[in-house]
């Protein structure tokens, strides 16, 4: 087939040695970010914490920010929150929680158009008793209005908004009862908040919405010691903005694909040319050199992976949609396809983008992130068609997440 080419997201450089930027280097080439990402020399800026149940106590607490010497220890939390979570399950909840929310959105844009005047149906009785976000999740959470099928938001002339709908809202879902949260329908929004504000250079406002909602998560967590809890929030956290912009980059780039092209291909290709996660940051803790470069002590790194993604010297043709090459075979050699029952061999497939990291901070939910993905993205592929209509993106320096994309029922 020709695939398609899909060009790089704006302000993404091109590849080549490490260059100065208003006082950072900016790292683009494949082999040049492996080297850094595996390098104990150069660490993650350390989040220097925050009083009990705030936001800079999560960020001081995770192992996303935490010192090399706090940082196994602390993963380990997280590895073992994930340990007994089955991908196979995560994926299939995903898909059945999908399936019931397009199932009221159609059903409810049918009632409230001329098929639902001639059968009597009662379109807001069915966006009341639709409604599961209710009192705890703070009078409205991501994607309640559009889950309880409301004709102005969920599914409007047989449209449906899908960062909102299902993006933002099942892989967290999911995700918060398969680790034990009290309530996860209402932790979502919880979750969404401490995500605006988890980088830094968040507004007042944010940081204070997100500390609220730091607290909230916390009553909603399982009773653990203090870094168990923190780091099994940041599970979610991590996994909110990740995961949306993975399911939004597949149902932008892959909805019209044929239909034997197998998900896990798709998220694996989308994964490089449009990755949700644009760039991560080290530190130098010494003079080193990087691909001839003399970097200085305490120099910050800025690795985009969204460039070295592209990097010619590993994919030939870089900037064509080619899913399923022969670089995104499974650690046997063989193609990525069935697996358990005939599903998708998810759990068991590295992806050569550099999405998730590498080295000893590479993000230990890979193949849970992606199951999650795939159980949405699945549904949409077989019951939606792409709307044509823009795609929007929020600004942020390292991440790129859509917060409006819109599809049509088949």
């Amino acid at each position: 087939m020709n695939w398609p080419m899909i060009p790089p997201a704006p302000d993404t450089p091109p590849c080549g040695p490490p260059v100065p930027v208003d006082g950072d280097w900016v790292v683009t080439r494949h082999a040049d970010v492996v080297a850094v990402l595996t390098d104990p020399r150069y660490v993650v800026p350390v989040a220097p914490g925050g009083p009990a149940g705030t936001l800079a106590w999560l960020r001081g607490t995770v192992s996303r920010f935490s010192a090399p010497d706090r940082h196994p220890g602390r993963r380990a939390l997280g590895v073992a929150a994930l340990r007994d979570l089955d991908p196979d399950e995560l994926r299939d909840a995903a898909t059945r929680l999908t399936t019931q929310t397009l199932d009221r959105l159609a059903a409810g844009w049918i009632d409230s158009g001329p098929l639902g005047a001639a059968r009597g149906g009662d379109a807001g009785e069915r966006q009341e008793t639709g409604n599961r976000g209710g009192p705890a999740a703070g009078g409205g959470g991501v994607g309640e209005r559009q889950e309880t099928g409301d004709p102005a938001g969920g599914a409007r002339a047989g449209r449906m908004e899908v960062m909102g709908a299902l993006a933002r809202r099942v892989p967290l879902e999911v995700l918060a009862a398969r680790l034990g949260l009290a309530d996860p329908a209402a932790a979502v929004p919880a979750v969404t908040a401490v995500a605006a504000a988890y980088h830094p250079g968040a507004d007042p406002a944010a940081v204070a919405r997100a500390d609220r909602a730091v607290a909230a998560l916390l009553a909603m967590s399982p009773p653990a010691p203090a870094e168990a809890a923190a780091n099994r929030i940041g599970l979610l956290v991590q996994a909110a903005d990740a995961t949306a912009g993975l399911i939004g980059a597949a149902v932008r780039h892959g909805l019209a694909a044929p239909a034997a092209l197998g998900t896990a291909d798709l998220l694996a290709e989308v994964l490089r040319l449009d990755p949700p996660v644009r760039a991560t940051r080290r530190v130098a803790t010494g003079a080193t050199r990087l691909a001839g470069r003399q970097i200085g002590p305490d120099a910050t790194l800025l690795l985009r992976f969204d460039a070295a993604n592209r990097d010619p010297a590993v994919h030939p043709d870089p900037d064509r949609f080619r899913p399923g090459g022969p670089d995104q075979a499974d650690h046997a050699g063989r193609p990525a396809g069935a697996g358990r029952n005939g599903h998708l061999a998810l759990a068991h497939r590295p992806v050569r983008a550099l999405t998730f990291g590498a080295g000893t901070r590479g993000c230990p939910g890979e193949r849970h992130a992606l199951a999650l993905a795939a159980g949405v993205v699945e549904v949409l592929r077989a019951r939606c068609r792409p709307a044509g209509t823009p795609v929007r993106y929020a600004p942020h320096p390292t991440l790129r997440v859509p917060t409006s994309l819109e599809v049509m029922f088949r």
